[in-house]
């Protein structure tokens, strides 16, 4: 493939379609009725040839609430799906297609196709941009190929299923001068952003403790094997992950059960809740770049829950005993505690509605998580949750999990990225990938 797309906006090998859109120019001036305004850009509509092109690999239910939200961009094309199950792929086609259809004259559209490998996805010239959002053990591999092809990419949280994984990613993304949005979405949340600049503007004063409302998923089921059910590609799905026999209950999509409470597809809660609000807790505390200091298992230092701690910083601690808002600072002198669909709650009250000050730390704002990966794309510049971020987030919940499941502290160098004094402990940092599914 031709590398020469590297660091710019689109690919140049698509701007052919703008010869075919000058032909339609003159052609217009012959018969305007036959040229929809869109095609020329016209109408508050995007050109063709300026769309940013997407794949969708991994159709399950959170692709359906992001797909919902690319069809709505008219920045955006979604030309291809993927997902190991032929069901869930040809129905997310048909969701496109409907969705395009509907807004044509014909009512007719037919232009997304669908695969059953990734790899189809990522080859393709045409397309620009890729999202994912499979199970965790599949984000790097699909990731990392993704960025070889030169493609910009959006990889739902966590980045990784381990911290290797991770570093492999952003330095992909670094090299190849790829965009990557990981899908830490409260980054473009106005509650949010605003906890964080009264943190990192020391509105409460030195933050001391942090409580993370992570919740606990059950135990992973005892199951039995099933037999593969017709469509399913299996050895796809589970593809650098130990065999395994099949279940439904070990591939499950739901959100509180299923392939998220295997070790071996994530790190649990301290991924599936975790990967959004320690990614809060990082940006609050200007730490995208680093980490915390010390892991430790429940009851070590008389806490009850596992925590973590900064050098010369907070101690954070997994679920808060009152069950208060999904993330809550606790500074020398108030507090700060923030949750979706719009909670911020402050102490002292009037803090709620303090904006940063002259001088004082303003963070980047975005009220659209996905329009924020398009805009990143079309102006070459870092989304708001970069591969970098977004790994330095994803470590901290691996080593939460490696602390958890080891029932041991850890030490951990954040500028190395090395577990110091514990030899076996390191040897959790990644893990063996089944063949032939190496990176």
């Amino acid at each position: 493939m031709d590398r020469s797309r590297q660091g710019k906006s689109l690919d140049l090998g698509r701007r052919r379609i703008l010869s075919v859109g000058s032909k339609l120019l003159v052609g217009a001036a012959l018969a305007p009725s036959i040229v929809p305004s869109s095609v020329l850009g016209l109408g508050g509509k995007t050109a063709p040839s300026n769309r940013i092109n997407v794949g969708l690999v991994g159709n399950g239910i959170r692709m359906a609430a992001l797909r919902g939200e690319f069809l709505k961009k008219d920045g955006a094309q979604v030309v291809a799906v993927c997902d190991v199950s032929a069901r869930a792929r040809e129905e997310a086609k048909a969701r496109v297609e409907e969705a395009y259809a509907a807004a044509r004259a014909d009512g007719s559209f037919h232009g997304c196709d669908a695969y059953n490998e990734y790899e189809r996805v990522v080859e393709r010239s045409d397309i620009d941009a890729v999202v994912i959002a499979t199970p965790d053990h599949w984000h790097a591999a699909i990731a990392i190929a993704a960025i070889r092809e030169g493609k910009d990419t959006y990889c739902e949280a966590p980045l990784s299923l381990t911290i290797g994984e991770g570093r492999k990613v952003a330095d992909a993304a670094k090299q190849g001068e790829r965009i990557v949005q990981v899908g830490s979405q409260q980054r473009s949340d106005e509650s949010f952003r605003r906890a964080a600049e009264l943190v990192r503007n020391g509105q409460i004063g030195k933050v001391h403790t942090v409580y993370l409302n992570l919740g606990e998923l059950p135990e992973p089921p005892v199951t039995v094997e099933e037999a593969v059910p017709e469509g399913l590609d299996y050895d796809r799905w589970l593809g650098p992950a130990a065999y395994e026999p099949f279940s439904k209950a070990r591939t499950s999509g739901d959100a509180d059960a299923g392939w998220r409470c295997y070790w071996d597809y994530c790190s649990r809660e301290n991924s599936v809740w975790g990967a959004h609000h320690i990614d809060i807790v990082q940006w609050a505390l200007g730490m995208d770049g680093s980490g915390p200091t010390e892991f430790y298992p429940a009851g070590h230092e008389g806490i009850a829950q596992p925590h973590f701690r900064y050098a010369d910083g907070p101690a954070v601690i997994k679920n808060h005993p009152d069950g208060k808002e999904m993330i809550h600072f606790v500074g020398e002198n108030g507090f700060v505690a923030v949750g979706r669909d719009g909670v911020l709650v402050t102490e002292p009250a009037a803090l709620k509605t303090t904006n940063p000050g002259r001088g004082e730390t303003r963070l980047e704002v975005s009220a659209d998580h996905q329009e924020n990966f398009l805009e990143a794309i079309r102006f070459r510049r870092p989304a708001i949750c970069s591969a970098e971020v977004g790994h330095r987030t994803a470590s901290i919940c691996h080593l939460l999990g490696i602390t958890e499941r080891l029932n041991r502290p850890i030490k951990w160098d954040p500028v190395k990225e090395q577990i110091l004094g514990d030899p076996y402990a390191s040897r959790w940092l990644d893990q063996p990938r089944r063949s032939p599914w190496f990176l």
